[in-house]
């Protein structure tokens, strides 16, 4: 999920290019918390407490954005520094990358910096400062009170940024077909995977690799907090960042302010990760049919069948051509699927999917190309690209254990491949680089209520395909006193970035005055896409 869509993947298989605080004091994590923990964390934990006091006394030497980073002014950027192994908070340091922009309400207004994190394992949180400069609406209360503060996790983008595979041969196409035919295509997937494994070790090494952890995110994201002097933290996560929101309130409850969790990762250690991935086939292909569903409702516009039944027709005859022959050379069913999957996953891409689809059976090809077939030339998209996807399954690999068998994986998919056949076997291979994973894989945090945890926002909506929506009830249900608002019969990932007065009141609301509803909160859905 990366920037609230993960960057879909499959290793070298097969690539679905989608586009997941001065000198405050600092205390220790609750003993509470790293007792709970895997082995050795007592060490992480004061190895953190070390490296948030030194980022309290260091600070952020705030400067203009280099000019490639596309962040104008009176956006800022600076750095963060962070021990590479938490064990050992004086061996070897990296950088992350953070930026701001103060906010825009007087100084008797405001109330601190808000971080935010937009998904992946993968997305940069480096663009949440534009929603200020681009005046964006929803945000503009919030901006009143809030320095609005993104930053690359580590890994990511400009915090020492991993690789796994060369990014020009990550993006080229046509790759295989994710679904396979034969027990051979199986095991030229299963080969991509491992090689892709492989290579993760060769060009980001081990010792970096054993250190792409959730955890050890949120141990850097409480470095940033000390570095930008604030005792406590405000923190808005999306998608996979709702993740580390968990686990922060886990690890570091007396440091939460307040905090809000958008489109939820369902925190349990069960789910974490292997799980996690088979519920989203089943969750996508639900939110597959409501697109299809409202395609055929606009037929008059798309002309691709008044029915589910005969949109679903269209997109078999499509695949079935671009598999027998790639369109325009480039775009056979791996490339459709990196394309047509944003349409589940956000309310945004309805119209554009839809029409680059009907453009197609009205005999213009280039616009699917154009929207499909990876662009060669974009050097710096595809990097980032690349490393979206390192990052993702470098963090999905080791945050966990995942099974090694490949009899069950290939029960696993083949079951669930009959009944959600939209992206079970493309999600499969994606993430069967974990099966031969070249670093020791960690268990999960247990995410819970720990002394001092703050009262937690969940919005969530009830057909999200990427985070369905038990993973809200779960963290709802893990964190006492947090309170849930559902947004019914809507399926967009990412609710909060939307117009829907019912959401967008409650989010000021709670940010501003730290209040919540005695109870939780059923919205209707924001408004459907109109042709």
């Amino acid at each position: 999920m990366r920037a609230n869509r993960r960057v879909a993947a499959l290793g070298s298989a097969g690539v679905l290019v989608t586009a997941t605080l001065m000198a405050g004091a600092v205390a220790a994590p609750s003993a509470s918390a790293s007792a709970d923990s895997r082995h050795g964390q007592d060490r992480e934990a004061r190895g953190a407490a070390v490296a948030a006091l030194r980022a309290s006394a260091t600070g952020i030497d705030w400067q203009d954005c280099p000019a490639d980073w596309g962040l104008a002014k009176p956006i800022q950027c600076g750095w963060v520094s962070v021990p590479l192994d938490y064990a050992k908070p004086y061996g070897k340091q990296i950088k992350i990358a953070v930026d701001r922009i103060g906010n825009t309400g007087t100084t008797a207004e405001r109330q601190g910096a808000l971080v935010y994190n937009p998904g992946g394992p993968g997305g940069s949180g480096m663009r949440f400062p534009t929603r200020v400069t681009n005046k964006n609406p929803i945000w503009a209360n919030t901006a009143k009170a809030y320095d609005f503060v993104g930053f690359d996790p580590r890994g990511v983008g400009h915090s020492a940024p991993i690789s796994c595979i060369d990014p020009q041969e990550f993006v080229k196409a046509p790759k295989a077909d994710p679904v396979p035919d034969s027990e051979a295509d199986k095991l030229a997937q299963r080969k991509l995977a491992r090689e892709y494994a492989d290579g993760c070790a060769e060009r980001t090494g081990k010792a970096m690799l054993q250190q792409m952890t959730t955890p050890n995110t949120v141990r850097d994201l409480d470095v940033i907090r000390a570095a930008l002097g604030e005792k406590k933290l405000n923190y808005l996560g999306v998608s996979y960042g709702t993740y580390i929101g968990a686990v922060y309130g886990t690890m570091f409850p007396g440091h939460l302010r307040r905090m809000i969790v958008d489109s939820v990762v369902n925190p349990s250690k069960e789910k974490i990760w292997y799980q996690a991935n088979l519920d989203q086939d089943v969750a996508f292909e639900g939110r597959w049919k409501d697109w299809e569903d409202w395609v055929a409702a606009n037929d008059a516009a798309f002309h691709l069948g008044t029915t589910r039944a005969a949109v679903q027709a269209k997109w078999l005859e499509l695949r079935a051509t671009a598999k027998k022959n790639p369109i325009g050379g480039v775009v056979g069913p791996n490339e459709l699927i990196g394309f047509f999957q944003s349409a589940p996953y956000y309310d945004s891409s309805w119209v554009p999917v839809a029409t680059v689809f009907s453009k197609y059976f009205a005999g213009d090809t280039q616009a699917l190309v154009d929207a499909a077939a990876p662009d060669l030339s974009d050097t710096a998209g595809n990097i980032s690209a690349e490393n979206g996807n390192a990052v993702y399954t470098a963090v999905e690999c080791t945050d966990a254990k995942w099974p090694t068998s490949w009899k069950k994986w290939d029960k696993d998919n083949t079951e669930l491949n009959k009944k959600y056949p939209f992206m079970t076997w493309a999600n499969a291979w994606l993430n069967l680089p974990c099966a031969t994973w070249p670093v020791k894989q960690q268990n999960p945090v247990n995410v819970k209520t720990h002394k001092g945890l703050p009262q937690v926002l969940i919005v969530q909506s009830t057909r999200d395909a990427a985070t369905p929506y038990d993973g809200a009830v779960e963290l709802h249900q893990r964190f006492k006193g947090s309170r849930l608002i559902t947004e019914k019969d809507a399926g967009s990932h990412g609710v909060t970035g939307l117009v829907n007065p019912c959401i967008n009141q409650r989010v000021d609301t709670y940010l501003l005055t730290g209040k919540l509803d005695a109870k939780d909160v059923t919205c209707t859905p924001h408004a459907t896409p109109k042709p």
